[in-house]
């Protein structure tokens, strides 16, 4: 039987959809991932159990998953002391139904929180700081640097003067009222290197070591040359006993001085920190170095005449070194010496024992009787 090209498409057409439409989903083939077996099976036939069963493995898969993987997909932040931190909460579809209940359950409820303060008067509360902490400086490979988090508080009362204003003949500052204007100041110029300076001294002066050490390098992190900052960050540091770190940021702070600001303070710093080590010829040179550009400045003249009084220990330690060395030397040659003499007397009265044995022979020999030579000798 032939028939038209275009009936038979159309029939063709035809039986295709009826098939599809006749086919039930419940009496198809579906095939799933075995993960134990580690092949694709034959899932069963009943498709809401092979839902299940995928539910369950994905569940027990994200039960199991690798701890590593967890760290590096997880969210992470800062907290308020600069450090890193993870959140280790681990997310599931039914939390989100737990919590939008509870959200749901709690905005019935009225709202016993008291309401919230004024941004103003938060700000006022909390102390002045420089904001979060930078991740690097050109200066944190420094020891004194790196640990910054252990250090002690140590207050530093004679910073005031550096912040006391000029004119001001009370020789007391007022810390409140120094906040205030700190305060100010930072609102105004967020990202000035002169306030975060500032910011740093009065932590300085109240002993919060650290906070003044991220203020400093705050401030090193927007301009690193600062002669200022690298000073104050030495003095910090010189005072935690960090004497390499600190003659380090202090020759620097000098390298960065320009022509024409004076350096007496550098030298200064650089006299304390050689007096403090005990190199007492290099601090009377940048002690006098500071009368030159500061002349009449007390604590330079005061360290002076206290190394004059006190002569250097390293030169004396050299001397009683010297002597000593030259007292068991001298020793040395005297006992030498001595052994000597001892050697050579034993070898001569060996020789002198044989020339008598020799002569007694010699005698006897000749029939010549010692005792007579003896008495002739002693006439004679």
């Amino acid at each position: 039987m032939t028939c038209s090209e275009l009936p038979c498409l159309s029939m063709a057409l035809y039986l295709i959809s009826l098939h599809i439409i006749s086919s039930n989903s419940r009496t198809s083939q579906h095939w799933r991932l075995n993960f134990d077996e580690g092949k694709v099976v034959q899932a069963d036939s009943d498709i809401t159990d092979v839902q299940e069963n995928m539910a369950q493995e994905n569940k027990n898969r994200f039960a199991e998953r690798d701890t590593v993987l967890d760290i590096l997909t997880i969210k992470h932040g800062i907290n308020g002391e600069g450090e890193w931190i993870l959140d280790m909460e681990r997310q599931c579809r039914d939390c989100h139904k737990t919590s939008a209940s509870q959200s749901q359950g709690s905005s019935r409820e009225p709202s016993r929180r008291p309401k919230p303060a004024k941004s103003g008067t938060k700000n006022q509360d909390k102390p002045v700081d420089c904001g979060r902490p930078v991740n690097y400086t050109q200066v944190d490979h420094l020891l004194g640097i790196a640990e910054r988090r252990k250090h002690p508080h140590i207050p530093e009362p004679e910073v005031a003067l550096i912040l006391k204003e000029k004119g001001s003949r009370s020789p007391e500052i007022d810390m409140k009222e120094l906040e205030k204007k700190l305060r100010k100041a930072k609102r105004e110029q967020p990202k000035s290197v002169h306030v975060y300076n500032q910011i740093g001294n009065y932590w300085r002066i109240k002993g919060n070591t650290q906070l003044s050490i991220e203020c400093f390098r705050k401030a090193l992190s927007i301009v690193p040359s600062s002669a200022d900052v690298l000073l104050n960050l030495a003095r910090v540091l010189f005072n935690l006993q960090y004497m390499e770190d600190a003659i380090f940021l202090t020759q620097r702070s000098l390298d960065m001085q320009t022509s024409d600001q004076n350096s007496w303070l550098q030298h200064f710093t650089l006299g304390e920190i050689f007096k403090s080590k005990g190199h007492f010829h290099d601090a009377t040179f940048h002690f006098r170095h500071t009368l030159d550009l500061n002349p009449g400045f007390q604590p330079a003249q005061a360290h002076l005449r206290e190394m004059e009084l006190n002569p250097d220990g390293t030169v004396t330690y050299y001397t009683l070194f010297i002597i000593l060395f030259l007292v068991l030397g001298v020793l040395v040659g005297i006992l030498t010496s001595i052994d000597t003499s001892f050697d050579e007397y034993g070898d001569l009265s060996k020789t002198q024992r044989h020339f008598n044995r020799a002569m007694a022979m010699r005698s006897i020999r000749l029939g010549i009787n010692q005792k007579l030579t003896r008495m002739r000798r002693y006439n004679c």
